[in-house]
């Protein structure tokens, strides 16, 4: 069985363009232990004259299957994520560190309400817990606000709309452009668009937020600021790659 402390050289077992700049990858991981919802694993290139390169990336998907979903945004100035979105093919390798972390993760016998918030590629691991829930039928009641540029640019909008259809409680935010018809207000998350979206703090529901590092701190004071206990809200940023 893998070891969360030693790199397996894993196959990339196919490949989905889910945005104008994302894709998702499905990596076959032998004797992967399986994964909690919400956590990430690390990622290792190694390029033909010996660099490596390693990021860290949230899984979309948790539970014992050794084959894991990663989905990634390129950023164009990172050194990674361009190659995994644009040149990676079905067959090749990756070498996978993980799973990893304990902090940012969603377990069913929790009770508690819980409330989503993500920022762009920031739903990978809050697709991943949404997800769990909904194969639990476990009944938490369960809230995702997910602030994207465009319905374009949304990654696993269809599996989200499902999951809606489910119990989950979906609330959309655009920040450049909105669908034909669209009611809300365009623009970056604002105090007003946050507490119309989220649980009030009275049901103490404990909160994820993931996203880009300025998103996540923004969203985080307000809720603070709405009155929701700090304690239970838990963070996670990322940058280029």
């Amino acid at each position: 069985m893998v070891s969360a402390r030693t790199w397996i050289a894993a196959r990339v077992a196919d490949v989905e363009d889910v945005t104008p700049n994302a894709r998702v990858l499905g990596v076959e991981v032998p004797g992967w232990p399986g994964n909690l919802p919400g956590q990430h694993v690390d990622v290792r290139l190694t390029a033909e004259d010996g660099y490596q390169a390693v990021r860290s990336y949230s899984l979309g998907t948790s539970g014992p299957s050794t084959r894991i979903e990663l989905a990634v945004d390129a950023h164009p100035e990172g050194e990674v994520s361009p190659y995994l979105v644009h040149d990676v093919v079905p067959g090749d390798h990756l070498e996978i560190l993980g799973p990893l972390g304990g902090y940012f993760v969603w377990r069913d016998t929790d009770p508690a309400p819980v409330q989503l918030i993500a920022g762009g590629s920031g739903i990978v691991p809050l697709r991943a817990i949404a997800r769990a829930r909904a194969d639990a039928a476990s009944g938490q009641p369960f809230r995702l606000l997910y602030s994207v540029k465009s319905p374009e640019d949304a990654i696993y909008r269809d599996d989200l709309m499902a999951m809606g259809e489910q119990g989950l409680e979906l609330t959309w935010a655009f920040t450049q452009h909105a669908p034909e018809g669209w009611p809300g207000v365009v623009g970056r998350l604002n105090a007003e668009t946050i507490a119309a979206a989220v649980f009030p703090a009275t049901d103490a529901p404990i909160v994820y937020v993931c996203g880009p590092t300025a998103f996540v701190e923004v969203v985080a004071r307000r809720l603070v600021e709405l009155g929701h206990d700090p304690a239970r809200i838990k963070t996670e940023r990322f940058g280029g790659g």
